[in-house]
């Protein structure tokens, strides 16, 4: 059984910085391309960053210049530093990842539980 878990949201001023941070357990074999989604009410889940295993990275258009992607392969782990926060990046974040379990098997897309982020303006 493979999770993600997501740590690091919470409320803060607009102009802020959060770092959130997710974890692959469980048995897995490896993994491919990690990213951060986000949901806001009412509104379909959007990509927010995706970085490959080699460290390419893409952003949305909306975070460009202002939230950084990175990962550490030894961990399992994938972070999103964000920096001047705004009050419309208020959502529920979501950590993601393409994750092979066993050898010869094809690689499986997995979602975390979410974690909040409140910008307060």
């Amino acid at each position: 059984q493979v999770q993600l878990a997501e740590s690091g949201g919470g409320l803060v001023q607009a102009g802020g910085s959060l770092r959130l941070s997710c974890v692959a357990s469980g048995r897995l074999l490896s993994i491919n391309n990690m990213g951060w989604y986000r949901q806001c009410p009412g509104k379909q889940r959007e990509l927010v960053a995706v970085i490959s295993r080699a460290g390419s990275t893409d952003y949305a258009a909306s975070v460009k210049g202002r939230f950084t992607i990175s990962r550490d392969n030894a961990k399992n782990m994938v972070y999103l530093q964000m920096n001047s926060l705004k009050p419309e990046d208020t959502a529920i974040y979501y950590c993601n990842a393409d994750i092979r379990t066993r050898s010869g098997g094809s690689y499986v897309n997995y979602w975390g539980q979410g974690t909040q982020v409140t910008v307060s303006s």
